[in-house]
């Protein structure tokens, strides 16, 4: 008999009709997987296998358009979702109510954030406090009613390859020496599992992604600290005799547990990968290869994605294997993922309200930090020397400066093309580049001639800890002082001021926090919940709620 081993995840479901979702699982044994709705509408399909596990992602259909309908999982035809212990409500679809003329389009509620770990890694003391999601899930299941994200916009850093629990790290002893390396890291698509395993079963966790619908995309820690931060870096972890495993496990993974589910109905119907691995009995071979050629060659394949809800137009994008690292040209995207970009963002100008922008990577950082990076580059370019080259190098390493100003020609394409967008008569309400990773919340907003409300909205992290000295470092950064110095990496650098300027207007926050916009017509409201405990009881608390188009 089959047995559900991760899952349900609730993954797409489509504003444009209101009528169709998918369901992603992993059973322990081959199977057929089905959906069956409260309402009459479901699905199934096939598990596929890959590396010895089985999965299934379900097509739903015949779903009615803004309604919410409770789910069952069966698998060959025996029900396994929802658990029997009864502590959760049931796991629901809810579909938008259409817009159409004379209908107003239905609010979009997105709630995103970066970087969580399931659990502290073992190496470092003390516990990183209340988990922001695990907190949400408890406090939606105990109110069924209440208001619930529409979609959960997941940024980065979803597991830890390189930071395990204790837990996995006794896991891994078991299972090898830790002596070799990579030592106490995941090294293979067996070992990557159990990160998803340890983050998805927990149980207010598994029942929230059960009946909120996510999107994700990868950020650094989902393979290795500061991945393809540098042509230098990535020659020297090719070398190592572990790498090509790791990497092309974390590719391989990354696709089935969460960039299948980013994608629509007919885009998997388009996806030739899809078709192939559930064509053969393994597909294994099919999926590795697929990633190899995906390492070799990052530029023929595309990790970044769009969705559309109602008027409101979401860009994916990823800042991690679409860079270039030549240092002589540098570029967060590489040519056509910068042209997707473009187009994506400019098709349909005026037939979307608001524009967001999913960067796991902070565009507008604190004024001191992006000075430091652009400063880092130009000597990593050699503009001071190959001595200055080599220092470049090892502290673009050590202090992670690799985020949009560290690719000045990429930071200033971007800044362009948002200006675009939010200028003009056609310009939508508001642009907002959504991020995460820094490990502190804030406001910022550029100051350029547009029609749109321009903001970077960052919130990091989910459940995670910040080092006191790198909270004051942030703190520096966003000061009067911290501009000051970095005017001197400026001079240094030989690199002159950025192409444009910015002000932060909230923050800087520091806790395990989500974001949540909010967004109706030509309006838009931001809020942001921390977790906090007191005693045995843990609540999110607002510490932000702003209209973002009110008039300033």
């Amino acid at each position: 008999m089959a047995g559900l081993r991760l899952g349900p995840l609730l993954r797409y479901v489509d504003w444009n009709t209101g009528d169709s979702a998918t369901v992603w699982v992993e059973a322990d044994r081959p199977c057929t997987a089905e959906v069956r709705c409260a309402d009459g509408a479901g699905g199934s399909a096939r598990t596929f296998q890959i590396a010895g596990h089985h999965y299934a992602l379900i097509p739903v259909t015949g779903l009615t358009a803004g309604t919410t309908t409770a789910y069952e999982v069966f698998l060959d035809g025996l029900p396994v979702w929802p658990a029997v212990d009864g502590r959760f409500p049931p796991s629901t679809i809810t579909t938008p109510a259409v817009g159409g003329p004379g209908r107003p389009t239905p609010e979009l509620r997105i709630t995103f954030g970066s970087c969580r770990q399931a659990a502290p890694p073992a190496d470092r003391r003390g516990p990183h406090g209340a988990d922001a999601l695990d907190t949400l899930a408890a406090r939606l299941a105990s109110a069924p009613d209440a208001t619930r994200p529409d979609v959960l916009l997941l940024l980065g850093d979803q597991v830890y390859a390189d930071q395990l629990s204790r837990e996995t790290r006794q896991w891994l002893a078991a299972r090898r020496d830790l002596r070799e390396a990579p030592g106490a890291q995941v090294g293979d698509y067996e070992e990557y599992t159990r990160l998803y395993y340890e983050s998805w079963l927990d149980p207010e966790i598994r029942w929230l992604l059960s009946t909120v619908p996510s999107l994700h995309m990868f950020d650094d820690h989902d393979v290795i600290d500061d991945w393809n931060t540098s042509a230098a870096w990535l020659a020297e972890m090719r070398a190592t005799p572990w790498w090509p495993e790791r990497i092309l496990s974390g590719l391989m993974t990354y696709w089935v547990y969460q960039h299948l589910g980013n994608l629509s109905h007919a885009e998997l119907d388009r996806d030739a990968l899809y078709a192939s691995v559930r064509a053969t009995p393994d597909g294994t071979d099919a999926l590795r290869a697929f990633a190899a050629a995906a390492d070799a060659d990052p530029g023929c394949v595309r990790w970044s994605y769009r969705r559309d809800f109602g008027r409101s137009r979401l860009l994916m994008v990823d800042t991690r294997a679409a860079r270039v690292l030549d240092e002589d040209d540098r570029a967060m995207l590489d040519p056509a993922e910068r042209q997707w970009l473009r187009e994506n963002a400019l098709e349909g100008h005026g037939g979307y309200d608001h524009l967001l922008i999913g960067s796991s990577l902070p565009w507008l950082m604190p004024p001191l930090i992006h000075d430091a990076e652009v400063w880092n580059a130009a000597l990593c370019r050699g503009e001071r020397g190959p001595r200055w080259a080599r220092i470049g190098e090892d502290l673009r390493r050590r202090s992670d400066l690799e985020h949009w100003a560290a690719f000045p020609a990429s930071f200033a394409a971007l800044s362009d093309l948002i200006e675009e967008v939010g200028t003009g008569p056609r310009a939508p309400a508001t642009v907002c580049v959504l991020s995460g990773d820094v490990h502190h919340a804030y406001v910022a907003e550029p100051r350029i001639p547009s029609t749109a409300r321009v903001f970077q909205l960052t919130c990091s992290p989910v459940h995670n800890s910040i080092h006191l000295a790198v909270k004051w470092g942030f703190r520096l950064g966003w000061s009067r002082l911290g501009r000051w110095l970095g005017r001197g990496f400026s001079r240094h650098g030989r690199t002159g001021r950025p192409p444009l300027s910015w002000r932060r207007s909230g923050g800087p926050w520091f806790g395990n926090q989500l974001m949540t916009l909010a967004l109706a017509g030509r309006s838009a409201r931001l809020h942001l919940d921390q977790a906090r405990r007191r005693g045995s009881t843990t609540r999110l608390v607002t510490v932000l709620d702003r209209d973002l188009t009110a008039p300033e």
